[in-house]
């Protein structure tokens, strides 16, 4: 017999959307649930049963948060993990593990260990001067991609370098000698794809179906389940995401972003250690969501079905207009007579151009039934300030 989950207390360092969605599953099966966020009011706030106000690299809240929680988790990996190891190292259990986060919080180490174990990626090289980058040109051709190795999100700390021209402007753009910078051979892929993973705390590995992915200015737009892609690549795909989960021994989920190449190779882009933007379409799409998945697995409990229940789409919500301030939503009425659309408003307070505020699933019989819906209710609904009467 089991401890009833009704006495375990969840961890969560950070209080925005993905928390508050772990939350929502949580609180299905009886976790009490602390979060850990500096702003008030955040997303996650509401639903909390408790919220430590404070900076997400704040030790002492950190150990606070710790101290009152069974289990620590976190829903996005720029945090202070000497802290969480230090931690671990007493006795808390936190998932994903601490090892795995650090070495995925460096690209570079990332790559480099996914390259030791023969997962295929795209090359690279270590960036120290800029006599480093000319190497990159010579070797990679342009244009190439430089990046920060720590941070960076949706574009953020990236730059493409077409020419020897834009070398010193790049350098310097992402911090020079100051910063770990990595360059990358530039992939002409002909879609991006990822795949959702979870581990138990027993070692059990399930993998979901592959979504088809579409940027727009480095930001995810839309997921389409399951990915226009050949069985032979979906199977591929699929067996690398669980080479992936093997290699960081990671608890919990993980979502590992691909490329599909022109001569139809899959190389690895990068692997975030949480529930992943990219596996929002499995709330409404699959028998289990990343979100319950990744609950099930931080805690011990046997990991749910994967399986696609029908075709799925997900459009991201972003910040409409130009201007910062209040949030208000405009369409919502209309873009939910849409069969199959379900709304998510992740309820930030204040919208920005650009800012993820919420997103939409359509579900149908058919992929292209669910586009053409889904294509509807994103022109429908609108995420922005206030209008001026």
């Amino acid at each position: 017999m089991t401890v009833s989950l009704l006495k375990q207390k969840l961890g969560i360092i950070g209080g925005g959307q993905l928390g508050k969605m772990m939350i929502l599953e949580a609180k299905k099966m009886g976790f009490y649930v602390i979060i850990l966020d500096p702003t008030l009011n955040c997303p996650a706030h509401s639903i909390a049963d408790e919220h430590i106000i404070a900076n997400f690299n704040d030790t002492i809240a950190i150990r606070k948060l710790a101290d009152r929680a069974d289990i620590i988790t976190y829903e996005f990996e720029h945090i202070n993990v000497e802290i969480l190891k230090t931690l671990e190292e007493e006795g808390h259990k936190i998932y994903p593990t601490p090892k795995s986060l650090e070495i995925i919080q460096n690209k570079y180490e990332q790559k480099m260990l996914l390259k030791k174990k023969r997962i295929p990626v795209p090359e690279f090289i270590y960036i120290s001067h800029e006599e480093d980058m000319k190497e990159a040109g010579e070797q990679f051709g342009y244009p190439f991609i430089l990046k920060s190795c720590r941070g960076g999100y949706d574009g953020k700390g990236n730059m493409v370098v077409h020419s020897p021209g834009e070398i010193k402007t790049a350098f310097e753009s992402l911090g020079g000698c100051e910063q770990e910078l990595m360059a990358e051979e530039f992939v002409p892929f002909t879609k991006e794809i990822s795949v959702l993973a979870c581990r138990g705390i027993d070692g059990e590995i399930i993998v979901y179906p592959v979504g088809e992915n579409e940027h727009e200015d480095n930001i995810l737009i839309q997921t389409k389940v399951p990915a226009q892609i050949t069985k032979a690549l979906t199977t591929k795909a699929m067996s690398l995401a669980n080479r992936v989960m093997k290699v960081f021994e990671g608890v919990g989920m993980f979502c590992v972003e691909m490329f599909v190449t022109e001569d139809k190779r899959i190389l690895i882009n990068e692997v975030a250690p949480r529930p992943h933007n990219s596996g929002h379409y499995s709330i409404e799409g699959c028998v289990t969501s990343q979100f319950e998945q990744h609950i099930r697995a931080i805690s011990g409990l046997p990991l749910g079905d994967t399986t696609l229940i029908r075709p799925t789409v997900m459009r991201n919500i972003l910040g409409d207009g130009e201007g910062s301030g209040e949030a208000f939503v405009y369409g919502a009425e209309e873009a939910l007579r849409i069969p199959g659309a379900k709304l998510h408003v992740y309820g930030k307070e204040i919208v920005a151009p650009k800012r993820k505020m919420g997103h939409l699933t359509v579900t149908a019989e058919t992929l292209e039934e669910a586009l053409e819906r889904a294509e509807s209710a994103a022109n429908a609904i609108k995420i922005s300030t206030r209008k001026e009467s």
